[in-house]
């Protein structure tokens, strides 16, 4: 690298330069800047960063925060702050990458860290309702402005709580069929009777109890959108009468004599594999075909941990703008054990979390004290082999080897299910089952 300051290199030569560093550390203290390794580890975080940022990382280097090329851009501090950011590698004697040196600086007069005012990166990165500045989410988001150019159904996969249902909304908002309805149905929340009613409708006297006639949402949402949320856990029987709709774009209510048309698009969701639903013989496979034209894979917020600060930022304005109470800032401990917790229940999880905070905390700062209980009790070890011994002898046995499964496999399902010792779909049941 030249030296672009033209100091003599003699004198540069008589220099240690692990002593000249350290002094230099030293001297630089209140100012904002920090050191990482080619591994992306913090060496060091400068006072004057701490003071800044309101964080106190450790050794760990906030994903925000890591460096990776020569830049000038711009991060946020726990979520908070928006910083501008000057960062440069660092080479070693060899030539290659040995680490990298960032600056810090702040606007001068930004005192509102929470920022009620939306400059244009921020709302670069609020699609549709769906907040992600994550490049795995940039994919996800082009899909769907391409499947909302067409009238093809659509299938979301995603974990409980990764906001299935926004991704559904977006297709619609971004259609043709925008000023028509959009209604959703979870058809896991009702039994089969009931969710065959509330799809195809009744009529008058179909069943005991049908005073009069019931439209359905296949009625409901003609010339619109129609989401199914857990579309695998219709009965068979329903799975036959869904292809119909496709197939035929019509339907017969229950107890019905005649056929009613059904111009409706259809985006449907799930949190399972269909595939493995059809190998398993509980899903049609002609009706997997029909609605995964245009698949849409959400990522888990595991997977994408540069959007946590970001959603702790924005959840935090949306409670901010109620008055209730009004967060300013996040203690360096809470912040730490927010980007350090798997979110097995995603982003609806992080929200409630922040609603928790707003509701038991007072004060400017939210305070580790403030989260649940989950973020400060100490985990109860789950040994293997009690994980692994079936059938386990009660409810709260079996609910603390599926949580301790999750736990020690960072929330991938498939690995937690054999950790404790069942099929991939008896455990997405038994979560579900529990609430996990």
């Amino acid at each position: 690298m030249p030296d672009t300051l033209n100091l003599p290199s003699a004198w540069l030569g008589r220099l240690d330069s692990r002593s000249a560093l350290l002094e230099f550390l030293q001297l630089c203290r209140p100012i904002a800047f920090y050191l990482v390794d080619r591994d992306q580890h913090l060496l060091h975080w400068s006072p004057g960063a701490a003071q800044l940022t309101g964080l106190d990382p450790g050794n760990t280097c906030p994903p925000e925060f890591r460096i990776h090329a020569e830049a000038e851009d711009t991060v946020h501090a726990g979520g908070m702050v928006t910083l501008h950011r000057s960062a440069r590698l660092l080479y070693g004697r060899d030539g290659a990458v040995a680490g990298g040196i960032a600056l810090l600086t702040s606007d001068a007069g930004q005192e509102n860290p929470v920022g009620e005012s939306r400059n244009t990166a921020e709302r670069e990165r609020n699609f549709q309702g769906i907040i992600s500045r994550s490049p795995a989410m940039r994919n996800v988001f082009q899909i769907i402005r391409n499947a909302a150019e067409t009238e093809a159904t659509v299938l979301v996969r995603g974990e409980s709580g990764s906001g299935k249902e926004l991704v559904a909304r977006a297709i619609h908002n971004l259609s043709a069929r925008r000023n028509a309805p959009f209604l959703a149905v979870n058809c896991a929340a009702l039994s089969a009777n009931l969710l065959e009613s509330e799809l195809f409708g009744h009529v008058r006297g179909a069943f005991t109890g049908a005073i009069k006639d019931h439209k359905g949402v296949f009625q409901r949402a003609e010339g619109g959108t129609l989401f199914l949320d857990e579309v695998a856990e219709l009965p068979l029987e329903l799975q036959a009468k869904l292809l119909r709709v496709i197939q035929e774009r019509n339907f017969m209510p229950v107890g019905g004599d005649r056929l009613i048309g059904a111009d409706v698009r259809i985006v449907a969701a799930t949190h399972r594999s269909l595939r493995e639903e059809v190998r398993s013989g509980h899903f049609r496979e002609d009706l997997m075909y029909r609605l995964r034209v245009v698949p849409i894979f959400i990522p888990p917020l595991r997977e994408r941990r540069e959007d946590i600060s970001l959603l702790i930022r924005h959840f935090i304005a949306l409670h901010n703008a109620g008055k209730f109470r009004k967060i300013e800032k996040i203690d360096p401990q809470a912040m730490r054990l927010l980007l350090d917790y798997h979110w097995p229940g995603n982003v609806r999880e992080l929200h409630n979390v922040i609603e928790y905070a707003f509701a038991v905390g007072r004060g400017t700062t939210l305070r580790p004290t403030e989260l649940p209980p989950e973020f400060t009790e100490p985990k109860t070890a789950v040994p293997d082999a009690a994980m692994k011994s079936l059938p386990l002898r009660s409810p709260e046995q079996e609910k603390l080897a599926i949580g301790e499964a999750l736990r020690q496999s960072h929330g991938r399902v498939t690995e937690a299910a054999r950790l404790a010792g069942m099929s991939r779909a008896t455990f997405w049941r038994k979560r579900k089952h529990y609430g996990l």
